[in-house]
């Protein structure tokens, strides 16, 4: 369905987007970003101790997003939105009672556990939501809003981060990241959804075995679901680490985080042009991932102030591209299942994160973080050539099937 002038301005329509909006941005308006990769660092963890922590989240999600997400198809969405921000909220308290390696451990077992909760629910309830009101054709052009508002709230964290914590040191910080949390439950409960009978009496072993026979049967859902991870995985991890590649530069701890507001800068700009970046196509998207993966690789080797330019450009165009690789996946899956098959690409994602994390660890063991980061920036000029081959492959076998066609009609068996 396609969004209409009248559609656009359906109050229902801007409650959705209003909430979502207010949803996102105070999901990552948490204080504790800029500063937790520093924190661990100077609290004399290694860089293997610090990716364990990064991992032991990624496995967290690897082990409830897909049954989160058939949980959301199955029950409700909406409740596991509000779930996921206490749990994180819970984690973060953690973090400021106790800062210790099994602190930091237990905190990301929770953050991973509401991050999971949440993945694929937001995703599915929005589109499902717009569909219903005959706007599902803007849903790019909102969740790229919608993520906009996600990276001003981190941009906001950073700037507020230092202040903060020269005032009030990390209970302060901790106490904002906390209650933003629970700010972030409290605006879930203002989500519309009008489920489906039909899908809301399914059951969880239902909802999962049609939401994977859906995956099986349709190879363009098939190639969907591995974009997502192949967008989204490498520069999703990779960017755990850009406090430590901006302090390679040669800047204090404290000039940090308004460096990273450069970075974010240009992510948040990706999203705001993801609703025109649909016009792309297939050839386009893949130019626009190499692209982001060339500057990605020289504005980290450049390991300058100017170089984060070039980083921050990159950013922008993968969070473009992450949003695009969604929207992608969301108009090839049916309605039923559509939690269930996006919280399958989640899962295929932090699977893929978590080996970003340890291939980091190796490479930064031995080498500057800038060359972590070129080397994983390869993977996106490998993923668009991969693109335009499968593009060109269906190209092939759809002219083929008419000819043999043709040819079938013109001398019948």
């Amino acid at each position: 369905m396609t969004s209409t002038p009248t559609r656009a301005h359906d109050p229902r329509v801007r409650r959705l987007t209003t909430t979502l909006y207010g949803y996102a941005f105070l999901e990552d308006f948490v204080l504790l970003y800029p500063v937790y990769a520093l924190l661990f660092s100077d609290t004399g963890l290694t860089v293997w101790q610090i990716s364990s922590l990064f991992a032991l989240w990624s496995v967290t999600g690897v082990l409830l997003e897909v049954p989160s997400g058939v949980w959301a198809d199955a029950v409700s969405r909406r409740l596991l939105l509000w779930l996921g921000p206490l749990l994180s909220a819970a984690g973060f308290t953690l973090w400021v009672l106790l800062p210790s390696y099994g602190a930091f451990a237990a905190g990301f077992v929770l953050w991973g556990a509401g991050g999971a909760l949440a993945s694929g629910a937001l995703e599915a309830l929005v589109h499902d939501e717009l569909d219903r009101l005959d706007a599902a054709g803007r849903y790019a052009r909102i969740m790229g809003r919608a993520r906009a508002a996600g990276l001003v709230a981190v941009m906001a964290a950073m700037g507020l981060a230092g202040p903060v914590l020269g005032r009030g040191g990390h209970t302060a910080v901790g106490a904002a990241s906390i209650l933003a949390c629970l700010l972030t439950a409290a605006t879930a409960l203002r989500f519309p959804e009008h489920r489906h009978p039909a899908a809301a009496r399914q059951g969880w072993t239902a909802t999962l075995r049609a939401g994977l026979a859906e995956a099986r049967a349709d190879r363009s859902v098939r190639g969907a679901l591995l974009l997502v991870p192949a967008v989204g995985a490498v520069w999703g991890a990779l960017d755990e680490y850009t406090p430590l590649l901006v302090r390679d530069t040669g800047v204090a701890d404290r000039t940090v985080p308004y460096l990273l507001l450069l970075i974010w800068a240009g992510a948040t700009a990706g999203s705001l042009l993801a609703g025109k970046g649909e016009r792309l196509g297939t050839t386009g998207l893949a130019a626009l991932l190499a692209g982001a993966g060339l500057a990605l690789a020289v504005g980290s080797l450049a390991g300058t102030h100017a170089g984060l330019i070039l980083v921050a450009l990159a950013f922008g165009g993968l969070q473009a591209a992450t949003v695009l690789a969604d929207a992608r996946l969301q108009r090839r899956i049916g309605d039923t299942g559509r939690a269930t098959l996006t919280s399958l690409a989640g899962l295929g994602t932090e699977l893929t994160t978590v080996a970003v994390f340890a291939g980091y660890a190796l490479i930064a063991s031995q080498s500057p973080h800038s060359t972590a980061f070129a080397v994983f920036a390869v993977s996106y000029p490998v993923t668009a050539a991969v693109l335009v081959a499968g593009a060109r492959a269906v190209t092939r076998t759809g002219a083929g099937k008419e000819a043999e066609g043709a040819r079938a009609v013109k001398d019948p068996a």
